[in-house]
């Protein structure tokens, strides 16, 4: 996959509207991910065929989290699991040829027992606590990043707390983008804080 695509990845909230992503996306989103915990199936496959024409036509992969049945029905890009959302390779197998596979790490022992070739990208964290995901593990901080980035070759997003301030130290670290939720979806204008984030990207 191109790593670029990673540098900012935004994943929406519960209740997520077309309007709001489509505001993340004008502002420089380069990566969604529908990720709500609430909405029934059918819920987010309408909502994924949507979006795709639209994002397709910017060049912004649209991935789902944890729905393997949403990204066959919807024809999202791809999928993107936990580490208790079922083994990569099966998964793998499932989601066939040219779909993305993204797994979530917070631990160098989660990193070492991914299979060769099982996933495409990992997303890494959380760097700090955050109130979106109230249950995640401790905060990785940002040296915690670093050292399960250079530790692989694959593409890696960082995740947890993350907003504009913190570009530079991610991007130092080694990660090829922040993956955000609040910073763009709690904004008062969610296109001008995407904007932000991708300048900050670009200029670290």
């Amino acid at each position: 996959m191109n790593r670029k695509t990673l540098a900012v990845y935004f994943v929406t909230p519960d209740g997520a509207t077309p309007d709001l992503v489509m505001a993340a996306v004008r502002g420089g989103a380069s990566m969604v991910q529908l990720r709500d915990k609430q909405a029934s199936d059918s819920d987010l496959i309408a909502l994924a065929r949507q979006l795709k024409p639209d994002l397709t036509r910017r060049g912004v992969p649209l991935i789902v989290n944890d729905r393997l049945a949403v990204v066959l029905a919807s024809g999202a890009d791809g999928l993107h699991v936990g580490q208790s959302d079922g083994a990569p390779s099966a998964l793998r197998k499932a989601l066939g040829p040219g779909r993305l596979l993204g797994l979530s790490v917070e631990t160098l022992a989660q990193l070492d027992a991914i299979p060769p070739g099982a996933v495409d990208y990992l997303g890494v964290g959380p760097v700090h606590a955050t109130a979106t995901k109230p249950d995640h593990a401790a905060p990785l901080g940002v040296d915690g990043l670093g050292r399960i980035v250079t530790r692989t070759t694959l593409p890696c997003v960082a995740i947890g707390g993350l907003g504009v301030a913190d570009a530079a130290g991610v991007k130092a670290a080694g990660a090829d983008g922040m993956a955000v939720v609040s910073a763009i979806s709690a904004a008062p204008d969610p296109a001008a804080a995407a904007r932000a984030l991708a300048e900050a990207w670009r200029s670290a």
